[in-house]
Parts: structure tokens; sequence; C-alpha cells
């Protein structure tokens, strides 16, 4: 079962413009104290308002953790968090930042590391590589974006300790990363780790079949959810509050649920978080969700209600 989220007051102490797209938010604590220590690849939401609350990946400093920094690139289609980010969180706003979780986390076997990272998705791979730097590592990174101006996201980085392990794809300057050649040319063993776009995520996975590396090798991280928009209809029988409630095809189980007025912790809306995880009374789930492992997922017991569909045309939980 999931562990609860720590929530902090906090106040928005920076706030600067890294591409047209992309600005970066460093936080403090409304009460003056440091926030949890974090690991390498952490993630950590943020609330900005009752309806509003994002996963993103922590980029600051794990040794200072007298402030949180994270990295947003304004979403013009996503759900509204990325806008209201851009366009609401100035120097001295309020929110509320959530204690760290990472999913993500480096491999402490293997005798190499490949990051590929495709936009925004730089951000995890930040930390990430100041720890394997510090553990004298292998390790290369990738980093395919769409104009020169997403370099700038590298700056925090130290070049004289990270520049000759960094190679970079502009795709506006004709440069483009060939995820299976470069796949292929990766020795057994090699911990691979893919964060960015999801047709990004697709092919490297792909690629990594294709020249057998073992799936626990591969790594990847997105911060959006599986939802299909043509997904069977299906009923959930609300076990404690006596309640039938039909979900539609395009709908998700939370989003019928608070059709009722009732409330559900969800702090992600993605299957990140594992905050709406639910106990399984009977039928079975089709986990769409990052959070469980796939033990929890075939062990059938719970499932996240914000992205996960009933197998069958009804499922019985445990609200």
């Amino acid at each position: 079962m999931t562990e609860s989220y720590q929530m902090f007051p906090s106040i928005v102490a920076e706030v600067e413009q890294l591409t047209p797209l992309v600005k970066r938010f460093t936080f403090k604590r409304i009460d003056g104290e440091s926030y949890p220590e974090f690991t390498a690849g952490s993630h950590m939401f943020v609330k900005m308002n009752d309806k509003l609350s994002n996963a993103y990946s922590l980029v600051s400093n794990a040794k200072d953790l007298s402030s949180y920094q994270i990295c947003v690139q304004q979403e013009v289609n996503g759900k509204g968090g990325s806008t209201f980010m851009h366009e609401h969180c100035v120097k001295g706003f309020q929110l509320e930042i959530s204690s760290p979780k990472n999913l993500f986390e480096l491999s402490h076997t293997g005798q190499k590391h490949l990051l590929i990272a495709g936009g925004i998705g730089i951000t995890p791979f930040m930390t990430q590589m100041e720890e394997l730097a510090q553990r004298n590592a292998d390790y290369e990174l990738k980093y395919a974006c769409r104009g020169p101006e997403y370099e700038a996201l590298l700056n925090n980085l130290d070049k004289n300790i990270h520049a000759d392990r960094i190679q970079t794809y502009v795709s506006s300057e004709g440069v483009f990363l060939d995820l299976d050649q470069l796949i292929s040319q990766q020795p057994l063993g090699t911990h691979i780790y893919v964060c960015g776009p999801k047709p990004m995520i697709d092919a490297t996975v792909e690629a990594c079949d294709k020249y057998r590396h073992r799936d626990e090798y591969v790594h990847w991280e997105q911060f959006s959810s599986n939802v299909s928009e043509s997904g069977n209809a299906f009923t959930v029988i609300l076990a404690k509050s006596n309640h039938r409630i039909e979900v539609q095809h395009d709908q998700t189980i939370l989003q019928a649920i608070e059709s009722l007025n009732i409330d559900v912790e969800c702090l992600c809306r993605e299957g990140v978080c594992g905050t709406c995880e639910t106990v399984i009374l009977e039928g079975e789930a089709e986990h769409l969700d990052k959070y469980l492992d796939d033990d929890e997922k075939i062990s059938q017991k719970t499932m996240m209600i914000c992205v996960s569909r009933a197998k069958n045309k009804e499922i019985t939980l445990d609200l």
C-alpha cells in the first residue's frame, strides 16, 4: 500500500525563463525549515490549488535542502497545471510541495549507464548525472531536443565534469538521434534510462527488446497517463457507500466517483503518486499505472483508480 505524502506550505522564491516554453522555479518552505532529503531521479508534487496538482522531477542540488527546484514546460494541450505554473506562479506565490518520491532510481549495478532524454525529459537526469559522476561510473547522456534553446537546460551541469559525456541532437538543425543504432551499439548489461515523449520511450523500449537487453536493465519515466479514450464501459460497485456507478469508455473511475461528490485523495491523476490506491474486493483491474510493480499488479489486490480500469464488465472496490 502507498505511504502518505507529507505536504509543505511553500513560497515561490525565484522564477527563471530558461527557454520560450520552460521556466525554472525555486521553492522555499514558509516555516523556514529544510525540505526532506531526496535521491537522484526523484520527483515531487506541486499542489497549486484544490484542482491542480502535477508531478515534477527535482533538479536542485541534493545537498542543499533549503530549497527545491523544478523545470516546467508549458503544455498548451495539457490538463492546465503547467499553464497555471507559467501564468500565476510568480515570485511570492504560495502553494504546497509534497515530500519526494523516486520511481526512477539509478541502478547500483552494471558497468555502464546510458541516459536518453527528449526535451523537458532531461530533468530527472540532472541529479542522476551528478550522482554517477560522484560514483566515477561509466555514463553517457544522449539529449534530443527541438531547438538549440533547449540546451540551456544543461547549464546547471558542470561542463568540466560532464562535457565529454553529453551529446545533443537538435532536430531544427537537422541532427536526429537514431535510437535503433544507439541501442544496437550498447553492450549487454548496460543500464538504459529514457525520459521524454511517449514515442521516444516506446522506440527505446522496442530497440532494447530487439537487441535483447533484459527488462531489468531498461528504465523509463513519463508523467502522463495511459488512459485510453476508446476503452470499454464497465460498472464499479462501491461496497462501503453502496453505490453502483457506470464508468463510460472515455471516463476514469476517479472521475465517475467524483461525479457523486465522493472525495478520494489523488495528487497526480496520472497513476504516479499512489495516493488513490484502492483495495479490490471482487473482479480484476487492467493496470495502467506506473506505481505498482509487476508482482503487485498480478496479485490484483489494489488498483489506482485515476487511470486503471476493470478488465471485465464489473469490479467491486472497498470505497
